[in-house]
Order: C-alpha cells, then sequence, then structure tokens
C-alpha cells in the first residue's frame, strides 16, 4: 500500500491464505493504523527514525493503545522481532525501548478526533459544516464501517432468513436500502448465497442513488462509469437495460464479475466516456458516477484520508466538468442525465452542476417525487446523504431531464 496500491487491493491478496481469526485481526491493524496514523506519528516522534521501522513502531503503539485484548508484552515482543528481521539487532533494541516506554502510557490517546485526518482536511471540513457537524464527521470516519449487503438474485426477506439461519445477526439498513450485518461476521465470500449471487456488498448510499435516477423499466441506460457495477446490477433489477462502460481496463474484470455473479443482463464495454461509441443526442439516459476525491466514503477507505491533496478536489472538477459535458451531448431530447459522486465537496457537486446548468439551458433539475425519502433531498432536489446524519455513505446526486 506504501508503494500506490489501495488498501483494499493490497489486503485481500495478502489475507487470503490466514485463519478468519487472523484475517480480522490483520484488517484491524490495518485499517486501525491508517485511521489513527498521525496520532500515533506524534506519540513516536519519528521524524528521525529508520523508515523501515514505522510501520512496525505504529503496530506496536496501535495495539498498546487500541488493541485491549493483546498483551502489551506480546505487541512490544511481536514488534521487536519484526524489527530485527526487517533491520538487525540495534532497530529491535530501539523498538523494545520506544515500545516500552510507551506502555505506561497505553491509554495516552490524545481524544481529539481531529489527529485522525490532515490537518487542511479538518480545516476545511468546519469551515464547510460548522464545528460539531465536523467533529461527527471525523469520529464517524474512525469507527469500523457497517457491511451492507444489497439483494440480487435472492429476494431481501431470503437473504435475510439464510444469514440468520447461519447464525449471522441481520438489521434493514437506513432508508430501506438492503440489510446490514452485526459484528463480527465472516468475510463476504464465505457468507451464505456468495457463490449464487444472492447479493452483492454495497452501501446504502449507492442503491438509494440507482432509485434516485427513478429509471423506468424498459429505459436503455449508459452507465458511464460503470465499475465495479453495483449501480448497474440496482437498475437492471429495477426493469431498466443496462450499458455499463469504464475507461479503466483494470476495473472491467469486476465489472463483469459482478454483473456474471448476480446473473444480470448487463452489456459491458471499455469505453471512455470522453470518446464513447455512440451517436449525440441518442440516449434516454446518461448516468454519469465521476471519479472524485470520495470523501464520502473514508470510514470505508481509511488509507483515502491521506491519499487526497489539497489541490486534488479542484482537479477531480475539472475532470468532471468534462465528463459532464460529454454525457450530456448523448442524451436524446426528453431524456434524462444523473451526475452523481461520492464526495462531500461542492467544487465536485452542486458547483459542477452549476456551472453546467449555466452553459447548458437545455436541461433543468427534474426529480421525481417518492423515489427517495424527502429527508435525502435538498430544497433543489438535489440527492444529498451526510455519514453522521443519515448513517450511510457520503453522497450526491443531481436528476437533469432534457427539454430540447
Amino acid at each position: 500500500m506504501r508503494a500506490g496500491a489501495t488498501l483494499g487491493d493490497a489486503r485481500d491478496p495478502a489475507l487470503a491464505g490466514l485463519a478468519e481469526r487472523d484475517r480480522r485481526l490483520a484488517y484491524e491493524l490495518s485499517a486501525g493504523i491508517l485511521r489513527r496514523q498521525a496520532e500515533l506519528d506524534r506519540a513516536l516522534t519519528l521524524a528521525h527514525v529508520d523508515p523501515r521501522l514505522h510501520d512496525i513502531l505504529r503496530l506496536g503503539l496501535y495495539q498498546l493503545r487500541c488493541l485491549a485484548r493483546v498483551p502489551a508484552h506480546a505487541a512490544v515482543s511481536t514488534s521487536v522481532e519484526l524489527a530485527r528481521e526487517a533491520v538487525g539487532e540495534a532497530a529491535a533494541r530501539y523498538v523494545n525501548q520506544a515500545l516500552r516506554k510507551l506502555t505506561q502510557d497505553a491509554e495516552g490517546s490524545s481524544g481529539d478526533e481531529s489527529a485522525t485526518h490532515p490537518e487542511w482536511l479538518v480545516r476545511r471540513w468546519r469551515r464547510q459544516f460548522g464545528a460539531a457537524e465536523a467533529a461527527q464527521l471525523l469520529a464517524w470516519n474512525d469507527e469500523r464501517p457497517a457491511l451492507t449487503l444489497q439483494p440480487a438474485r435472492w429476494d431481501q426477506d431470503t437473504l435475510a432468513r439464510r444469514l440468520e439461519e447461519a447464525g449471522i445477526g441481520v438489521t434493514e439498513a437506513p432508508f430501506g436500502a438492503g440489510l446490514r450485518l452485526a459484528l463480527p461476521h465472516p468475510p463476504p465470500p464465505s457468507l451464505p448465497g456468495f457463490a449464487e449471487g444472492a447479493f452483492l456488498v454495497q452501501d446504502s448510499a449507492q442503491a438509494l442513488l440507482a432509485r434516485y435516477a427513478a429509471v423506468p423499466p424498459g429505459t436503455l441506460v449508459y452507465d458511464a462509469c460503470g465499475a465495479p457495477g453495483g449501480k448497474a446490477v440496482a437498475l437492471e433489477r429495477a426493469g431498466a437495460r443496462v450499458v455499463a462502460g469504464d475507461a479503466r481496463g483494470e476495473r472491467l474484470p469486476r465489472l463483469l464479475q459482478t454483473a456474471r455473479r448476480c446473473g444480470v443482463a448487463i452489456r459491458v464495454l471499455a469505453a471512455d466516456l470522453l470518446s464513447a461509441p455512440f451517436a449525440p443526442l441518442s440516449l434516454p439516459v446518461v448516468l454519469v458516477d465521476a471519479p472524485c476525491t470520495a470523501t464520502g466514503t473514508m470510514a470505508r477507505h481509511p488509507d483515502a484520508r491521506w491519499r487526497l491533496r489539497p489541490g486534488a478536489i479542484q482537479r477531480a472538477a475539472e475532470r468532471q466538468r468534462h465528463l459532464l459535458a460529454a454525457a450530456a451531448a448523448l442524451v436524446a431530447p426528453g431524456g434524462v442525465l444523473v451526475y452523481a459522486t461520492c464526495s462531500l465537496e461542492p467544487e465536485e457537486n452542486a458547483l459542477v452542476v452549476k456551472d453546467f446548468l449555466e452553459r447548458a439551458p437545455e436541461f433543468r433539475r427534474a426529480t421525481v417525487a417518492g423515489a427517495v425519502d424527502p429527508a435525502l433531498l435538498a430544497p433543489d432536489g438535489e440527492f444529498r446523504t451526510f455519514p453522521p446524519r443519515h448513517g450511510i455513505d457520503g453522497a450526491y446526486a443531481v436528476r437533469l431531464e432534457r427539454s430540447r
């Protein structure tokens, strides 16, 4: 991951051979260290420490401070052994001394949630949401996220019954969008029905976004940034005819795998929206779930907070403006354009749409009444979710109709 992979991509192959108990501990260690990296680093004063020891020291201190079931002597001794293997005897002595010095301060966490996020992002959110809601968002991001399943080949009642028969606690997800699993639970491939395509793993926000699109049954939809395929599956299950494309070739296998496992008739193509193989003004519905900074999903992706840089928001917005304009050119008169992100940032959401509508007066907002709970809608009809308020990932969408 330190070399550039996402946590998810790095984690799954590395943990594949572990027993379930060890897999859970490894995931807790990796995700927890990412959530609390700034706090750990301040306590460890890493500026003058061999970089090869940084993650080893973080592993030890995280266990001392955050994992009550791991004895302090075990946290120290395993870190010392890692240091010895990675660097040598002198490094092992240093790690032993540093962690034992901190052992007596095992409860010495700062208690300040802002210590777990980049300072520039905390300042931004305080300006944007106010101090109270920003603090709630930071705390949300630092909690382990719930696993939410959306029915695919099985209906929701069947899925819930089979999970309960397997001893897995389930509750209905917020706004009736899927099922939430109680902790602890097996990884998704070990759940009842996975091999049969009974469900897909998808947060409620994304399932609700597909409902918000309100695509009439039988209508052709071009899901222009379709991987990994969750919204395409939801749209097809609701009766739409879906063509799902993505410019990122490395993501197409997962899109194909999702469609096949869930048993949906989705046509998949490798295509960049900026040069999509469709005639202008030819498509009834185009969905653009645009690549974004994903600030609404940082609880689920704890590495994302450290990948993000201040300039990334403006760069994403510039790309999004181009994608939205390209998608609009494909929409037929009377057709619908749905623009969405999993970002909380106005530069990527409302401001992109505002700029677009000023340039394209033939489009107007056209929210369908009753498609989603009114609590998820802004006064102008845009779909907006805020994690601590709604209990789901942060997301944004707007439904635009073309008049001519």
